[in-house]
């Protein structure tokens, strides 16, 4: 399509829509013009509330005051997810956002703690991460400390709802159009296929440049209108249905995520200022509709406050994320359970994504081709490592973790087990959303104890060894007694809010 684009239409609304609106206005400003259509009568899944902490450079983008966000959504910190049960019952650890000790130049600090082991220390590695200390503790407050060993990389959790609402108010604001309505019959150019706009339920039509398709599972433009088909994950992750429950917030709220595992899926625990979120990830397989219903009822630890939300989603992507002039964003373009919390960063990376390979002149294949290998390589890279959760386990209660641990896995992340479990070495992929540290956290809290480590954790002789050890557990340790507690900081923080 050799034409300028002047006019992005999103459709659909919630924090995909809301969020792709923002930052496309807010970045490209008087460039473009933005007109989000959604419908009341249409419910969003709402349920992501837990984030990691790229949001938080999103929200510096944008401009938005962290005291007021926080009030507005709701929201709390998340330092980790806690994982329990997930590699046998009973045990649990932390993937947290935080670095244990302090890396050298060519050697990560676990090879020091790995020797170390070797020589009788009894220590986790957990115990030299600020992050799970901090969890441990329930305290939070930012940290300005000039040694970057001090850092603690934090993100949310918050309300869904509230944040797409607080993202409207946003948007509008900035100069973003809102159509209420829903789409009734979708228009094509005749020759390229290029979608050029839509008429509503009300007879209103809608015309676009470009298009944002941010409808949800329905995929109303990429999948309907484009029929760009769909690439199924479910022979490695076969859980394919959700139960969401709110319940009363806790007495306590915790700074982080919980994930407890069950004999055919998982829980989430959310805390957020006012109520708790809850959730059982499973498999329609293994669990009936009204078995997870009463399960996670069973679980709750408040009371609950809403009925039950049954949701069904089956894992995988968008063979296209990008066609024509459509690009889907969001439950539109794939869907990858909420375990690492990555939904809501999906959204912002494609919109990142577009903003990075925004066409000039009108849609160019060069720019599509790379955008959709690009999001190809994102998915697969959290795919892998959402897998390596449910692979890497040794639990003996149902088929449901039996057939995982046994089944075949991608060839990239057998490699990256391989070598982790042989020589103890980690290496991030190009662009990887985790970080090494979070590929160690997890193979060691699932069960992989690294049979060497690195010869130049060999350089310094046992003694200092177990002294440079001792310095950095103290000096991770030495913040805690000055940081106030999760809720406090929660407290204060929201009384400066404009």
């Amino acid at each position: 399509m050799d034409k300028a684009i002047k006019k992005i239409v999103v459709l659909g609304g919630g924090t995909a829509g809301w969020l792709s609106a923002a930052l496309l206005k807010k970045v490209m400003g008087g460039a473009i013009e933005v007109e989000l259509v959604e419908s009341e009568a249409i419910g969003t899944v709402g349920v992501g509330e837990a984030t990691i902490p790229p949001i938080r450079l999103v929200n510096q983008v944008l401009g938005i005051n962290e005291a007021e966000f926080l009030k507005e959504t709701k929201a709390t910190i998340k330092l980790a997810i806690k994982f329990e049960n997930w590699r046998v019952q009973g045990e649990s650890y932390y993937h947290t956002f935080g670095v244990p000790g302090r890396s050298m130049a060519f050697c990560h600090f676990h090879h020091f703690w790995k020797r170390a082991k070797t020589l009788g220390l009894n220590n986790s590695l957990w115990d030299y991460d600020l992050n799970y200390l901090c969890c441990e503790a329930g305290k939070f407050a930012q940290i300005n400390a000039k040694d970057a060993v001090l850092d603690m990389p934090y993100a949310y959790h918050f309300d869904a709802s509230l944040y797409a609402k607080f993202l409207r108010g946003f948007s509008e604001k900035m100069g973003v159009t809102r159509t209420e309505g829903k789409v009734d019959k979708v228009h094509q150019d005749t020759t390229t296929g290029f979608i050029t706009g839509f008429r509503l339920d009300n007879g209103k039509e809608i015309t676009g440049d470009f298009f944002i398709d941010c409808s949800g599972f329905r995929g109303l433009l990429i999948q309907q209108a484009l029929n760009t088909g769909y690439e199924d994950w479910t022979h490695w992750l076969p859980c394919d249905r959700a139960v969401a429950v709110p319940s009363e917030r806790h007495e306590n709220t915790v700074p982080y995520t919980r994930s407890i595992a069950h004999k055919a899926g998982w829980q989430w625990r959310i805390p957020l200022q006012h109520r708790n979120g809850n959730g059982l990830v499973y498999s329609s397989a293994h669990y009936s509709k009204q078995e997870a219903e009463d399960l996670i009822l069973s679980q709750l630890d408040t009371k609950a406050v809403g009925e039950p939300n049954h949701i069904q989603f089956r894992t995988g992507r968008r063979r296209q994320q990008w066609h024509k002039n459509v690009v889907s964003v969001g439950l539109a373009s794939g869907f990858l359970e909420p375990l690492e919390s990555t939904s809501i960063h999906l959204i912002q990376s494609a919109i990142t994504r577009l903003i990075q390979l925004f066409p000039h002149q009108g849609v160019s294949k060069v720019n599509v081709a790379e955008y959709n290998e690009q999001s190809r390589i994102e998915y697969e890279q959290i795919r892998d490592f959402i897998i390596l959760h449910y692979h890497l386990n040794e639990r003996e209660d149902s088929g449901f973790w039996r057939d995982l641990r046994n089944m075949d896995i991608p060839s990239s992340l057998k490699h990256k087990m391989e070598l982790f479990a042989e020589t103890g070495k980690l290496f991030r992929e190009q662009n990887d959303l985790f970080l090494e540290s979070s590929w160690l956290q997890v193979m060691l809290g699932q069960g992989i104890e690294p049979k060497d480590y690195h010869p130049l954790a060999n350089n310094i002789d046992e003694q200092r060894l177990f002294e440079m050890l001792k310095q950095m557990q103290q000096l991770k340790q030495e913040p805690l007694s000055k940081l106030p507690s999760h809720d406090q900081f929660l407290s204060n923080i929201i009384a400066t809010a404009p």
